[in-house]
């Protein structure tokens, strides 16, 4: 196997794991779980209440 052969192969390879990769990411079955993702950053988080509780009490401390 020569070093060309070797690059076409590995080239195809490549190829076939970038269309892979892309129909995964566009399967239906995915669609939830991503959706879930992209809106995860509107849901409010109990660590986040809790940080924000903790602001509010520094900050009235100061008055």
């Amino acid at each position: 196997m020569d070093f060309a052969t070797f690059n076409g192969l590995y080239t195809l390879f490549l190829i076939v794991i970038f269309v892979a990769l892309i129909l995964w990411a566009y399967s239906k079955k995915q669609k939830k779980a991503f959706d879930d993702i992209a809106n995860s950053i509107f849901d409010e988080d109990q660590d986040t209440i809790k940080y924000e509780d903790r602001l509010g009490q520094h900050t009235e401390d100061k008055k």
